[in-house]
């Protein structure tokens, strides 16, 4: 367990990817440091049967199982689109309404599936249609 206010994230990290142990950054804001991108972008290279992932300015062996998992304390994070493609985001801050319709989704398939497809429909044209207004 790791977050950015820490003076040797880098060298606890270089470690977890050495010996494939997985690592949680902690409590972070809608800013990712810079020094983590070849991480989140998986930028690994072969060399020979090596593999092999630049971290700062060290090119170190990248161990297959190494997992990174970050997380935030903000209720509705907006990351970068740069962000937001490299990673998966979970929200889980359940609340009642959120739990209601999905409830109420999963009673609607079984008994009618044809109205549930028709709401997901509708859900997609009014969110091309509110992407247009944007654009």
């Amino acid at each position: 367990v790791i977050d950015l206010n820490m003076k040797d994230i880098l060298r606890d990290l270089e470690s977890a990817i050495i010996y494939g142990l997985p690592v949680l950054l902690q409590d972070i804001a809608e800013e990712l440091d810079a020094s983590l991108e070849p991480i989140l972008s998986k930028s690994i290279t072969k060399i020979g049967n090596r593999s092999v992932i630049k971290l700062g300015d060290k090119e170190i062996d990248y161990n297959e199982s190494f997992r990174f998992y970050i997380t935030t304390n903000m209720g509705n994070p907006h990351y970068t689109p740069e962000v937001s493609t490299k990673t998966t985001v979970i929200n889980f801050a359940v609340k009642e309404q959120g739990l209601e319709a999905q409830l109420l989704g999963i009673v609607v398939n079984q008994e009618q599936p044809s109205l549930e497809k028709q709401k997901s429909d509708l859900t997609v044209k009014v969110a091309t249609g509110k992407r247009k207004l944007i654009d």
